[in-house]
Order: C-alpha cells, then sequence, then structure tokens
C-alpha cells in the first residue's frame, strides 16, 4: 500500500467518479483504475461496487477512508515537523477561530507572532465556535480559539487552555426604551424582544449560561431574530430591533457614536442593586494527542505569555 494509492482512493471516494476523481489529481482514468484494483487485489476485498455507470463504497471502503485519512493527515504534519528544521524560517501555521475572537482579537496577535516569524504563513479559518472545536478535533487546525465551552463529545479530544478575556453587553438602539437607561433589573429582561446569535455561537452560549445563572430560562424570552454572524445582530440592534448580548469588543465604534446604548443588569437580591458581569474567556484549543507543530507551540507560548503579562 503506498501513499499515491491512499491519495487515488480518498479522491474517488469524495467525487464517487473514476474520472473526476483523475482529473482532480491530473492522472489518467486508467491509472486511477489501476490503483483501485491493484488495493483490491492486495487485500482480496472490494472497496467499490459497480452499479451500472455508477459507484458505491463498501464496507471495506468505509473502513479504509477513514485510516486513509488518518495516515496521510499524520504525513502532512510530518512534513511540516520537518520543514520546520530550518529554525522557523518556513511554514504553515492552520488556525480556526471563532467570527468575534478572529475579528477582533486574534488580528493583533496575529501581527505580533508574524513580526517575530515573518516567513511563516498563517492560514485563519473563520466559523462558529461548535464548528472550530469539531475542526480542531479532526486535525483541520493545529489550533483553534473560541469563546464559551466545549461540547462534551469533544472534551476528552480537545485541551483548552484560556488564553485572553472578553465581556458580554446587553445593547439596543437608540429608539429602545432601554437606550437612556443605564441600568435595568433581571425581570426586565422579559419585557423586550432579542436578536440572537446561532446555538452553536460561543457568544450565544455564554449568554444562555448567565440567563441560567440568574433565574432565567433562556426559552422564555421573546426571540425575534436568530442571526449567524454578531456584525449582523449589531447591525440589526443599531436599526431599532430589540436587545442583544454582544461581545464588548466589537461596539466601542458604536458606543461613542451613540448609535448603540449598552445596558447594565442589575441584581435586587437583599434590597441591594448588585451589578451582574457576562464574562467569557478567549480560549485556545489544542489536540490532547496528535502532534503539534513548533508553529503551533510558539504561537501557543506567545498567547500564554501575552495572557500572564495581562494577570501580572
Amino acid at each position: 500500500m503506498t501513499l499515491e494509492q491512499l491519495r487515488i482512493f480518498l479522491a474517488v471516494v469524495e467525487h464517487q467518479h473514476f474520472t473526476r476523481a483523475a482529473e482532480e489529481l491530473y492522472i489518467t482514468q486508467p491509472a486511477v483504475s489501476a490503483a483501485i484494483q491493484s488495493l483490491e487485489k492486495e487485500y482480496s476485498v472490494k472497496l467499490f461496487h459497480r452499479v451500472g455507470r455508477r459507484i458505491e463504497i463498501t464496507d471495506a471502503g468505509r473502513i479504509l477512508s477513514l485510516e486513509a485519512r488518518k495516515i496521510l493527515d499524520q504525513v502532512a504534519v510530518t512534513e511540516r515537523g520537518l520543514r520546520e528544521l530550518n529554525g522557523l524560517q518556513r511554514g504553515e501555521l492552520r488556525i480556526g477561530s471563532s467570527l468575534t475572537v478572529g475579528n477582533y482579537w486574534l488580528p493583533e496577535k496575529i501581527s505580533q507572532f508574524k513580526s517575530a516569524y515573518p516567513g511563516i504563513v498563517v492560514e485563519c479559518t473563520l466559523a462558529n465556535a461548535e464548528e472550530i472545536g469539531e475542526g480542531t478535533a479532526s486535525g483541520l487546525f493545529d489550533l483553534g480559539l473560541v469563546t464559551g465551552t466545549l461540547k462534551p463529545s469533544l472534551q476528552d479530544s480537545l485541551e483548552p487552555q484560556e488564553v485572553g478575556h472578553d465581556r458580554l453587553k446587553i445593547i439596543v438602539g437608540r429608539y429602545h426604551p432601554w437606550y437612556k437607561r443605564p441600568q435595568i433589573t433581571i425581570d426586565e429582561l422579559h419585557q423586550t424582544s432579542w436578536v440572537m446569535r446561532e446555538s452553536g455561537s460561543g457568544t450565544q452560549q455564554m449568554f444562555e449560561q448567565a440567563l441560567q445563572g440568574w433565574g432565567i430560562d433562556p426559552s422564555t424570552l421573546t426571540v425575534d431574530l436568530v442571526l449567524t454572524s454578531s456584525e449582523m445582530v449589531k447591525a440589526v440592534v443599531e436599526s431599532g430591533s430589540g436587545a442583544a448580548a454582544i461581545s464588548e469588543m466589537m461596539i466601542q465604534k458604536e458606543l461613542q457614536l451613540g448609535t448603540l446604548g449598552a445596558v447594565q443588569v442589575m441584581d435586587e437580591q437583599l434590597a441591594k442593586l448588585r451589578p451582574l458581569e457576562i464574562a467569557q474567556a478567549v480560549v485556545l484549543l489544542k489536540h490532547r494527542q496528535r502532534f503539534q507543530t513548533k508553529l503551533a507551540i510558539a504561537f501557543s507560548e506567545m498567547l500564554t505569555q501575552s495572557q500572564m503579562n495581562v494577570v501580572t
């Protein structure tokens, strides 16, 4: 079994078609067929059923598909590790980041890293926190950066490390009844409509946890819109629709211009008003078992050192 055979096999699995796999790999269709036939003959199994002009993967093919992806992923990591023997002069770092972290917190960190290692290519993908966690667990990213909590199914695979902080603010537009009010009580949260992020968002997870801590079932709030981008949430609220919980990092300009107002939630326990904060950690995700490249280690150490400097 060769790496080239595995690459050809996975291309066929992806396209479910010999000719399309050949076109992707820039080889001939007979070469694709020969590679698959060689694997089937060597191990006395059928990897695909030929059904007329279509092909369908067999149980043996599914097993090989899972293992082949792991093998090729490990080969790619090993190749990158070997290239890093040049003293981190060249190489690639793949980062996955949740949207708010990636748009507002991470750019300064990447610039700092690039200043130290100018020859390194940093590839950053933005998605919601749940997708970044799954991508880091599968090896799509060397490192993940999110806010919120990990899905239980990912906790055995990923090691979280706190590397920064953010706070959520309750915001409203200038025509909202709360706009000129600096404070509201917990009970008043039911008296407005809300614009929310989707359930896989770290921001949404943190807001729901805060609500539950305040004794509010999130499902009892009136939700007008659910959006997949905090920028969209901010724009909708700014135009006059409801209230939202959003990262403090995102709204500095709008607060200064007065197009948004931030409202402090107060707890009335024991007849004494107490401000309630929605704090969230920026969390670095690393795979517990997957090999870490020197670049990933260097970037992790930079973030950790920056966090220590903030604390001290």
